[in-house]
C-alpha cells in the first residue's frame, strides 16, 4: 500500500494539526473561551474525547489568566508535566514550576506516614506562602489530598488542573475536585496524563501572552 505524504513546512505543521482539528469536531459544541484549551488537548493526545469530557468551572479561564499574569507558580505532580511546561513565559510574570516529587524530606514523611509521595508533596505545597496552580496529571492521591487542605481550610488555590490517569480512585478523585469550591479544569473519567497537565498549562500561559499583545 502506498501513502502519499502532505507536503507541509515545518512552522506550518501545527497550524495545520489545528486546521484538521477544527475540521473534525465540526459542529461540536465547546464553552466559549476554552477552544484553544480544549483543541491543545486534542492537539497533544490525537484524541477528540476532550472536547466532551473536559470540564470547567465558572469563569475559570479568566480565573486563571489573571492568577498567571499576578505571578501565580505551578505545582505538578510529575516531573515530566514540569519539564513540559513553558517557563520561558511563566517566568515573565514571576511565576515558577515546582515538583516536589522526587524531594528527600518528601520521601521521609511519606514514608513515615504511610502515604504516597504525591500526597506528601501537596503538603509541602500548601506550605509555600505563594498563588499556586496545581497542575496534576498522574495521581488521584494528589488531588485527593488537595481536597481534604482545601475543606480544612489550609490551602486555597487559585486553579486545580485535575487531569489524573488511570484506573484506581481516578474517577473519584476528580469528582470531588469539581465539589471542592475551587476554580477547576477537569478532564472527567479515567483519560489524563502529564502530558495533558502541561499542555493545558501551556494553553492558559500562551493566552495570557496573547492577550497582552492585543
Amino acid at each position: 500500500m502506498k501513502y502519499e505524504l502532505e507536503n507541509v513546512k515545518p512552522m506550518d505543521i501545527e497550524a495545520k494539526s489545528f486546521d484538521i482539528i477544527t475540521e473534525e469536531l465540526g459542529d461540536t459544541k465547546l464553552i466559549p473561551g476554552t477552544e484553544l484549551i480544549v483543541k491543545r488537548c486534542i492537539h497533544t493526545s490525537a484524541d477528540f474525547d476532550y472536547a466532551t469530557n473536559l470540564c470547567f468551572s465558572d469563569h475559570v479561564v479568566d480565573i486563571a489568566l489573571e492568577a498567571i499574569k499576578n505571578g501565580a507558580c505551578i505545582v505538578t505532580d510529575t516531573q515530566m508535566a514540569k519539564a513540559g511546561i513553558n517557563k520561558k513565559v511563566l517566568s515573565r510574570y514571576g511565576g515558577e514550576v515546582y515538583c516536589f516529587m522526587s524531594d528527600e524530606d518528601v520521601a521521609e514523611i511519606a514514608g513515615k506516614n504511610g502515604t504516597t509521595r504525591a500526597t506528601a508533596s501537596m503538603d509541602k505545597a500548601a506550605s509555600l506562602d505563594k498563588k499556586l496552580i496545581f497542575a496534576i496529571g498522574n495521581a488521584p492521591t494528589a488531588l485527593v489530598r488537595l481536597y481534604e487542605l482545601i475543606q480544612d481550610g489550609k490551602l486555597k488555590p487559585e486553579l486545580i488542573i485535575g487531569v489524573p490517569v488511570g484506573f484506581v480512585n481516578v474517577v473519584q478523585s476528580k469528582e470531588i475536585i469539581m465539589e471542592a469550591d475551587v476554580p477547576y479544569i477537569v478532564a472527567r473519567g479515567r483519560k489524563g496524563g502529564s502530558n495533558i497537565a502541561a499542555c493545558i498549562c501551556n494553553a492558559l500561559l500562551y493566552m495570557a501572552s496573547n492577550n497582552e499583545r492585543q
